[in-house]
């Protein structure tokens, strides 16, 4: 006889058996525990519990303010506030034209903000826009070399990085507003220009940024 029940009817009851003075239920056969089980353990997809909460900037992190920057390439730089990126991303630039620092992305966890304020007017807000997007700052695909070519190419110098020229002109645009802004204000230019240090005997829990 098979051991599979139709949909709908109950499952196989156990039968009870006699084991000399003793008895002991005895499951039926379709309710026995496998006998095979696979070697390797199954990926299951981890369930994630927690929701992604919209990040909330401090309240120092207000456009137009001076940051200084504590980790990356351009640590120590003084740097202006553009424009809040979602997940706590910020939008910075030197100028570049005043300190090297290109429009950049940097986590608001790695910068101080300080009380020095620089006036935003003149910036194109469509700019702004383009340059906020997720795919502005990927890079491009490099086309490997294969075969003899890149075998021949081992010695030579590296070739330089060429900036594209959408982003140079963004950059342009930004630093024209921001340029003009500056010349306003007497020692900005100096100030950003300045890289941020510690010394012995500095106390930066009673400075006053």
């Amino acid at each position: 006889m098979s051991t599979k029940t139709k949909q709908g009817s109950e499952p196989p009851a156990s039968r009870t058996k006699k084991f000399g003075k003793g008895e002991r239920e005895v499951p039926h056969p379709s309710q026995k525990a496998k006998k095979f089980y696979p070697a390797e353990d199954e990926n299951k997809p981890k369930k994630v519990r927690k929701s992604i909460k919209p990040a909330r900037p401090r309240a120092s992190l207000v456009p137009g303010s001076v940051l200084i920057l504590l980790a990356g390439r351009f640590r120590g730089k003084r740097v202006i506030l553009l424009k809040h990126l979602p997940q706590g991303i910020l939008l910075v630039t030197g100028p570049f034209k005043v300190n090297g620092v290109p429009l950049r992305r940097v986590n608001a966890r790695y910068v101080i903000a300080t009380s020095v304020k620089v006036d935003l007017k003149g910036i194109d807000e469509k700019t702004l826009e383009k340059v906020g997007q997720e795919g502005y700052f990927t890079r491009e695909k490099k086309q490997d070399k294969s075969g003899e070519e890149a075998f021949f190419k081992q010695g030579e110098k590296p070739e330089k990085k060429k900036v594209a020229s959408a982003r140079a002109s963004d950059q342009k645009a930004v630093d024209k507003a921001l340029l003009a802004n500056l010349k306003k204000e007497s020692m900005l230019f100096e100030y950003l220009r300045s890289s941020f240090s510690l010394r012995k005997g500095d106390r930066p829990h009673e400075m006053k940024w």
